[in-house]
């Protein structure tokens, strides 16, 4: 199966393709975050390193949030466009989940981080199993001392290994759960794509290409301004729709 992935959910902008368990093309930068300008040029250059032409992929994997609210947008537009166009199949996986592949560790929790600003953070907590990450507690938008209140109760003796944007937390993370902690470094804090598209070959493409969202697991400035105005409409959409 050939496979090109891509993610582009924060500051680093990363593709691959891969077939099978080779690797045809990998690029990653994390020096712009104009990934709107780049992700197609990258796109291309990719294929025809590998004398390859789009058509020739069997399936699309895209992370598709949490994340910048850009970012996920672009990454999630790209991926949809290609796959309804070239007809091939389209996956999904959390962007949290992509970096917790950069643990190998067997029976490692794995807690991967972005910092979503004013003390909140995109996390989730991942057990590696048979080499996989097997989701433990859902991928959420939260404040971090209530998140590390959480972790810190339900799993205060296992050893707990950090990925992703946490140095603005980690001298909360020490301090509440010093003792148990295992740090990824260097580039394995960021996301791959290469391990994406190995990933992303065992899971199910998605049914309709259509209703494939980013997932945002929180609300735009926008759709939280609107909920505010308008409380007893909280399920409803905030854009408003003239006859």
């Amino acid at each position: 199966m050939k496979v090109l992935a891509l993610d582009t959910s924060n500051r680093p902008l990363t593709v691959a393709i891969v077939e099978d368990n080779q690797i045809l093309a990998t690029e990653t930068t994390t020096v712009h975050q104009k990934h709107a300008e780049f992700l197609m040029p990258v796109i291309e250059d990719m294929f025809n390193k590998c004398d390859l032409k789009p058509n020739d992929i069997d399936r699309i994997v895209v992370s598709s949030g949490p994340g910048s609210y850009t970012g996920i947008r672009i990454a999630t537009a790209t991926a949809k466009t290609l796959a309804f166009t070239l007809n091939k199949e389209l996956v999904g996986a959390s962007s949290l989940c992509t970096l917790a592949l950069n643990c190998e560790q067997e029976n490692m929790l794995v807690m991967p981080i972005f910092n979503a600003r004013n003390n909140n953070a995109f996390t989730g907590l991942y057990r590696i199993v048979d080499g996989q990450p097997l989701s433990m507690i859902e991928d959420c938008h939260t404040d971090f001392d209530q998140w590390l209140d959480r972790i810190k109760h339900n799993f205060d003796n296992e050893q707990i290994c950090l990925v992703g944007d946490y140095s603005v937390f980690l001298d909360k993370i020490t301090e509440k759960l010093g003792k148990n902690l295992y740090e990824l470094k260097f580039d394995n804090n960021l996301p791959k794509a290469v391990k994406l598209a190995k990933y992303g070959q065992t899971l199910s493409p998605v049914d309709n290409i259509d209703n494939f969202v980013p997932r945002y697991l929180r609300l735009t400035k926008a759709e939280s301004d609107w909920q505010k105005l308008h409380p007893e409409e909280v399920n409803q959409s905030y854009v408003q729709k003239n006859d």
